[in-house]
């Protein structure tokens, strides 16, 4: 696989932990941490502070329609995939749906005869067409294919709109002010193409440049048109950024580097990169990197750019560095739903900040009256269980709490709360000849092929009197090796008992998906078994 050849270790530049509430300006974290609807001291809100999301979206790309931002991400194997997140501001972010409503690209997806991880939503790109009022997703799915879908909303419905034979790699979509179509992608030899005005077929393809050796790799195409002048936005992975600047789509492209290893925004993490470039209403110009934050993943960090006066973006540093806070916006802040809290499941459908592992199986689960989850798979593996539902942690350290109604389980059925990576460890229920008891596992493993080393150790275990219980894990993934989890359970749902060793979390950058809380229910011996997920918070210190 050539992003593995190409791929550089990721930079682990470790500096003093910023802390909040010591040094913090006023309201600084409070687009991040605080919950909705602050009111007046919100509006007052004067900075903010990087990651402005703590949670785990990489390769991001931020377009703006309007007063309004939406951004994308990569997804992996996780379904739906591409997550749309909203903001008015740059800063409050809110999820409202998903570009790619089920990973519709082979049975491996729905962990049935094959396994997808690592695949699937990689680099991807979201546009806006103005002439149509519609918006367009496109990604290379298994280096095989290119994908489309398109909707006229951008919270969905979500439909395939078409699919093309070249595979776009960390593409990078541009609607021309006349409308055409051009994506522009690549490796390290970097080409565009020109779409056909319904978006379906490729009607012209030109290699536009070569990366100098003495570069690297250069990949993660974003493509702009400004000021008359056309632009492809390029990451060095890990550690720098640079733009091709050009009259015409087809060159000849001029090279200039943006930053490279400029330290970041989060103590221990990495030097941001990728990303995007967006401007507001009022004409000022952000650009949205991700810093390498692992065990948790990549997080979305902004910064103001400023271009020179020929033409070049400049990102605004603070003493040398990316600034772990900047002044607001010239924009209102305007608080949205928090990406953490409580989740009762009382709608018809899953709210788009869910994800499963792999496609599921739909005919096993339901909500309304809570998350039931019916066993879907006959397995010891978790890595092969279809329906673990998966939610991403926010930092640097938060707590998930699940609880669950156990009346339905059978004997054989395994259900629990994970930390969910390639290196895995959980706090669940087993039910073997009708006892129920709580239990604690981990040794969990992939190699790095992604298949699996092993199926985990069960560690601790606890007696249970009642088919209702709390199981709670909670994570440190502030970037660095040696982070922990730790894992509890309740019978009453306020007096909590630790179970089993802490676990510590994998740093390692090579799954690309940072750790994620799971809930999963799963068969050993035979299907028909079910478990009612009553509620799910994730709450911060």
């Amino acid at each position: 696989m050539n992003w593995i050849d190409h791929a550089l270790k990721y930079s682990a530049n470790r500096r003093r932990l910023f802390i909040t509430g010591a040094g913090l300006a006023a309201g600084a974290a409070a687009a991040v941490y605080a919950p909705y609807a602050l009111g007046q001291a919100e509006a007052q809100q004067t900075t903010y502070a990087n990651p402005v999301v703590w949670q785990d979206f990489a390769d991001v790309e931020v377009i703006r329609v309007g007063d309004v931002f939406y951004m994308t991400a990569s997804t992996m194997h996780y379904s739906p995939g591409a997550p749309v997140l909203r903001s008015w501001d740059l800063v409050n972010w809110e999820f409202i749906g998903h570009s790619v409503p089920k990973l519709d690209f082979g049975a491996k997806y729905d962990l049935n005869g094959g396994r997808g991880y690592v695949r699937g939503i990689w680099a991807s790109t979201i546009a806006h067409r103005p002439s149509e009022n519609r918006f367009y997703w496109l990604g290379q799915i298994d280096f095989a294919r290119s994908y489309m879908y398109t909707a006229t909303s951008p919270a969905g419905p979500w439909t395939q709109h078409a699919q093309l034979p070249r595979a776009y790699y960390d593409a990078g979509m541009l609607v021309d002010t006349d409308g055409t179509m051009y994506v522009a992608y690549g490796n390290s030899q970097i080409s565009v193409a020109q779409l056909s005005a319904d978006g379906k077929t490729e009607v012209r393809n030109q290699q536009v440049f070569t990366t100098p050796s003495n570069i690297g790799t250069l990949e993660g195409s974003r493509f702009y048109k400004i000021n008359g002048n056309y632009y492809i936005f390029l990451t060095r992975p890990a550690n720098g950024q640079y733009i091709l600047k050009s009259s015409s789509p087809w060159g000849p492209y001029t090279l200039r580097q943006v930053l490279l290893d400029m330290p970041g925004p989060i103590a221990g993490g990495g030097v941001p990169h990728q990303g995007g470039l967006i401007s507001t209403p009022n004409g000022a110009w952000y650009y949205m990197a991700f810093v390498d934050a692992y065990p948790g993943g990549r997080m979305p960090a902004l910064a103001p750019i400023t271009w020179t006066a020929d033409g070049w973006p400049q990102v605004t540093t603070v003493n040398g560095a990316w600034g772990q806070t900047y002044p607001f916006p010239n924009l209102t802040p305007h608080p949205v739903p928090p990406l953490t809290g409580a989740d009762t499941f009382t709608t018809a459908a899953l709210a788009p900040k869910w994800e499963w592992n792999h496609n599921p199986d739909n005919t096993k689960w339901t909500t309304g009256s809570g998350l039931r989850l019916q066993t879907a798979t006959v397995t010891n593996d978790l890595y092969n269980a279809r329906n673990t539902l998966t939610h991403r942690i926010q930092g640097p350290s938060s707590t998930a709490t699940v609880e669950l109604d156990l009346a339905s389980m059978r004997d054989g059925d395994r259900t629990g709360l994970a930390m969910l990576r390639d290196s895995s460890a959980w706090i669940g229920v087993r039910r073997d000849n009708g006892v129920l008891r709580a239990v604690m596992w981990d040794g969990l493993s992939m190699d790095s092929n992604w298949n699996t080393t092993g199926t985990g150790t069960q560690r601790a275990t606890a007696d249970l009197c009642d088919a209702r219980v709390w199981l709670r894990a909670k994570a440190d993934i502030r970037p660095g090796s040696g982070r922990q989890a730790q894992f509890s359970y309740s019978t009453d749902g306020s007096s909590f008992v630790p179970l089993g060793p802490a676990f510590t979390l994998n740093s390692n950058w090579t799954f690309f998906m940072g750790y994620r809380f799971a809930v999963f229910n799963h068969a050993t011996q035979s299907l028909g078994g079910a478990v009612t997920v009553k509620r799910f918070e994730v709450s911060t210190p």
